[in-house]
């Protein structure tokens, strides 16, 4: 028996070792007064974890298990209402007015997280918050514990609060999305396509300098790589839907 009972631990330690050795975990958690609808979407070639959408109640978190080299973004959603069917709409975020976004991306403004997770072998992770779809909530990402040369991704304040009327997005008297400057204005220059589609062409607009004012350590806007983009070395990391503001 003892040898039986020893070959257990043997096996259990080792599919232990292997689920937290191949692969990462990202933990949502929703810090908000309302209930937030996560979106996820896998980037080229990669899978959707929880079919790229679900319910996270005010308060609540959930683990999400990703691959190897996972790559891909996510998003709130706030303001959704969804019938039997997962069919409805959202106030910010929607995704095709779908609970389970299953593949389809986000409707702008919406914060997103982004990140490109590596392996084992190449164990260097590559995230960040990103305004250059405007914003709509929130967010924060960082590594559970600490780790390696590791950095906060985060826009913590409410944007919404201080947005120029021009990037408003209203539903009723309640601002519940700021624009950003190419979805409002629809102009190469603004949305650093074109012959500006290049660090040396495209600048931060006075639209970029707010958001990098109020969100130091989100992207403004496309090339704001410098300040804004997080490496780091860790399996686990947590994002945060409206963060705890440090005093």
């Amino acid at each position: 028996m003892a040898v039986v009972s020893l070959l257990v631990s043997i096996l259990l330690c080792s599919s232990i070792a292997f689920f937290t050795t191949n692969g990462e975990q990202i933990i949502i958690v929703n810090n908000c007064n309302e209930s937030v609808w996560p979106g996820i979407l896998g980037g080229a070639g990669q899978n959707t974890p929880k079919d790229g959408g679900f319910l996270l109640g005010s308060g609540q978190e959930v683990v999400i298990d990703v691959p190897d080299k996972w790559s891909g973004r996510i998003w709130g959603r706030q303001g959704c209402n969804f019938d039997s069917n997962g069919k409805g709409s959202c106030d910010t975020g929607d995704c095709g007015g779908q609970l389970h976004c299953g593949g389809s991306g986000g409707e702008p403004p919406a914060t997103l997280v982004e990140m490109t997770l590596g392996s084992s072998s190449s164990p260097l992770h590559f995230y960040d918050v990103s305004l250059v779809d405007g914003f709509n909530l929130p967010v924060s990402m960082k590594p559970v514990g600490g780790g390696v040369g590791c950095g906060v991704a985060s826009c913590e304040v409410d944007v919404n609060i201080c947005c120029p009327s021009t990037l408003e997005v209203r539903r009723g008297s309640k601002v519940v999305g700021c624009k950003s400057a190419c979805l409002a204005m629809q102009s190469a220059k603004y949305c650093c396509t074109g012959q500006y589609a290049n660090p040396n062409t495209c600048k931060p607009t006075l639209f970029a300098h707010l958001f990098k004012a109020i969100c130091p350590k989100a992207y403004s806007y496309a090339f704001d790589d410098s300040s804004s983009l997080n490496r780091c070395r860790a399996s686990r990391y947590v994002i945060t839907f409206c963060p705890p503001q440090l005093l």
